[in-house]
Formats: structure tokens, sequence, C-alpha cells
């Protein structure tokens, strides 16, 4: 690469590491507030909080990369334009072709970055937090150690805890229990212990009563107890429990093998092919962010009000390739076989790049055709 080049790559990689650290936080803080939010209020650590906010990071960095991309290309791009250097660089002889060089080079570098996400570090992080969430989810005993608050571990399921001891006495609880139609199960006691066996988390309550309602008999019949073991493991609602699915797996695992996923994770052949080859189409979205922004900045023709209506067309026109994106999706996952249709939005993004670039080295002859 010229030295032009490399000073017009190391302007592009600058300001997409400041886009990116800028949008990587902003949306990584507000899913963090609602992980947050819900994981302490089922009494969860922080510990747990920061480990799930950690690997929650890599699936933020491949959302938000391709926009850094467009952004960091708009402002070098911009700068470079009011500062004359993109002025005096044509003046010597550079077409626009050979200008876009270096934002290629970066949108390949930027490609190659997100292939490593989508490919690999995607998919382990997506593994390691399902993982995490079902062991959160069958770890009954930290959803129920929270005094002072009506609790709803599963559908149908209420329990409460008047105060904890620092020796680890539940006083005054109550469970109720309303997960059989018709049957009506509360019990009451004065003091309870969590413990573990082979068998799983069991509720011992001391010194309480037991209340047994039947909606077709209209009878209550009550029971008091000395000592009452409950099996709180069936408050666990299997459903709540995350299932292995086709973004847990890398790409390596995946080709050639769709049949087996499929039949693995329950999912259709057509959502993992959708899921196969959109791994592959995101980087080449990449390469369409840059080109586009820089391609529209220097197709327009100068303003005194700058640049605003070029970046609102390119922004615009991103956004409908979007929008062509998300509608490929369901007709891939009805017929695997149309998984091509994956890739036209990112061909056609290439296409209309090069449509503007070509507009910008041939703007005398393109006006004569149209007006002819």
């Amino acid at each position: 690469m010229s030295r032009f080049d490399r000073y017009i790559l190391s302007q592009l990689l600058t300001l997409f590491g400041f886009f990116a650290l800028i949008l990587v936080s902003v949306y990584w803080v507000n899913r963090a507030v609602s992980l947050f939010d819900t994981l302490i209020a089922s009494g969860h650590n922080v510990s747990v909080f920061l480990e799930l906010s950690i690997l929650t990071l890599p699936n933020v960095i491949r959302l938000v990369l391709p926009m850094a991309v467009f952004a960091g290309t708009l402002y070098v791009t911009n700068r470079l334009s009011s500062e004359s250097e993109l002025t005096v660089m044509q003046a010597t002889g550079f077409s626009p072709w050979r200008l876009a060089r270096p934002v290629a080079v970066f949108g390949i570098i930027s490609g190659l970055m997100l292939s490593v996400l989508t490919h690999y570090l995607v998919p382990a992080s997506n593994a390691t937090l399902s993982e995490r969430q079902k062991e959160i989810t069958e770890n009954i005993t930290a959803r129920l150690l929270t005094d002072g608050t009506f609790l709803h571990p599963s559908s149908g399921v209420t329990f409460y805890i008047r105060e904890i001891t620092s020796d680890g006495v539940l006083r005054d609880v109550f469970l109720s229990d309303n997960r059989t139609p018709g049957r009506a199960t509360t019990y009451t006691a004065s003091e309870a212990y969590l413990v573990q066996d082979e068998s799983g988390p069991k509720l011992v309550m001391v010194d309480g009563l037991a209340q047994f309602f039947s909606a077709d008999t209209n009878q209550l019949m009550t029971t008091n107890f000395a000592d009452f073991s409950y099996d709180v493991g069936v408050m666990i609602d299997p459903q709540s429990a995350p299932k292995k699915s086709a973004r847990h797996y890398p790409s390596w695992e995946i080709a050639g093998k769709i049949p087996q996923v499929a039949e693995e994770t329950g999912d259709s052949i057509g959502r993992i092919t959708q899921e196969f080859h959109e791994r592959f189409s995101q980087p080449i979205m990449c390469v369409v962010f840059a080109l586009i922004g820089f391609a529209m900045l220097i197709s327009g023709s100068f303003s005194r009000f700058g640049v605003w209506r070029q970046v609102l067309i390119a922004f615009v026109i991103l956004v409908l390739l979007e929008t062509l994106k998300n509608a490929m999706d369901s007709p891939v996952r009805a017929a695997p076989e149309t998984w091509p249709l994956v890739y036209l939005p990112a061909f056609l993004g290439l296409a209309i790049a090069a449509g503007l670039l070509n507009l910008s080295a041939n703007p005398i002859h393109l006006r004569r055709r149209m007006a002819k």
C-alpha cells in the first residue's frame, strides 16, 4: 500500500475504534441495566451479573460493528473532503476508484473482525451464556432466599419469607401451590430450612399448618405438622430453561451437518441454513457500509449546507438494505434451497457502491447522457 493508502486506512481504523467503543458502551449499558434488575431481583449477587454481562458482549459488538464502520467512514471522508485532501489527490490523477482502495481494505479488515465474531466468539459466548442461564434457572435456592417479598418461582406457586436470620433460619414462611386446577394447597410455618440432598433441594418446615382446598367439593381440610419436607425442585419450570439452538454452534460444526444439527436442536433445516449463511453475509455488509458511505460523500457536488443530504441518502440506502436482508429470512427458512437470497442484500449493496463510484468518476459524461 502507498503512503496515502496507509494514511487513510489509519484514519479509518482510529475513528472506527472510537465509534465502536461509544456504540458498544451505550448498547451494552442499556442491556446490562435490564439484566441487573432481573438478576438482583431474583436474589443473585453482582458477580453473576458481571459474568453474564461479559458473555453478552460479543453479540453486542457483532450488532454495532457495521454501524461503527459506517460512522467512521463518513467522518473520515467528510474531514478529508472539507480539508481539501481528497481534492488535492484527485487533482494529481487519483480516480474515485483509486481513492476507494483504502476504504475497501478497511471494510475487508472490519469484515474479518466480524467473521471471527460470527463464526466463533458469538456462538461460544451464546453456548456458555445458555449453560449459565440454565444453572441459574435450576438454582432454586438463590431464587427463594429473599425475605420480605412475595416470590413466584414458577407459574401457580407463591413463596414468602418474613425474615432470614444470620444462621440461615427462615422465619414465618408462606407457601401456596395452585398448579393443580381445582385444588389449592397452602403451607405456613414458623420456621423453615433449605437443605440439599441427593434428589435435590428440600424445604423443611417446622411447626406449621397445611391447608388443602378442593373446588369440586368446596371443602377445606387442615393439618398441623411438627415438621414437613417439601420438594422445591418441582417449582422449577422446565420451559424457563434455555434450549440449545443453532446460535450455539460454531460454523464448522454446522457445515455439512445441517440435518444433524436440526435434529439435535429441534429447529427447522431452513432456520439453520439461514443462520449459517447469514454468518458469511454479515461480514460482507461491513464492506458495503464502508463503500456506500465513502462513495455517496464523494459523489455529491459542493454545497454550503454541508453533506447532510448525502449522509441521509446513504443512511436510507443502508436501512433499505437491512430491511431487504430481514425480508429474505422467511423465504430461506421456508425453502432452504433458496439460501443464495441471504447474500442478495450484500451484493446489491456492492452494486450500488460501484454505481456511485462510477457516477463520481464520470459525472460530466453521465449528465450528457441524461440530457440526451
